[in-house]
């Protein structure tokens, strides 16, 4: 399944006015970098992908919709997967994006 052109879309216009934002197709999806380093992802297997840090990872699981990433049968603490449903309207996309973006920068940036 390929990724949601529609949510890429408005995951751009939620990170317009950011710095050092890039796209690469990563993970099956479309991935939004910051200074080299993954915020969230329009996944290829519906819904978003997003790093957080991993201290809260649980509290953010209690959240509708949200589960770790999974990645060749391993769950990944500090990258989250949220249900399609549970981003579709900008209110709840929003904070997502936000919280990637703000994980991303607290990394050091890659070249």
């Amino acid at each position: 399944m390929p990724y949601d052109e529609e949510l890429a879309a408005r995951i751009r216009d939620l990170m317009a006015r950011e710095r050092g934002v890039s796209e690469k197709k990563m993970f099956g999806g479309l991935a939004f970098l910051v200074d080299g380093n993954m915020s969230v992802a329009a996944s290829g297997q519906g819904g978003l992908l997003v790093r957080v840090d991993p201290d809260e990872s649980d509290a953010l699981l209690g959240k509708p919709g949200v589960g770790l990433m999974e990645m060749g049968g391993r769950s990944m603490a500090g990258w989250l997967r949220v249900e399609a449903d549970a981003v579709h309207t900008k209110k709840q996309l929003a904070p997502w994006v936000k919280r990637g973006v703000a994980f991303a920068r607290s990394l050091p940036p890659k070249s």
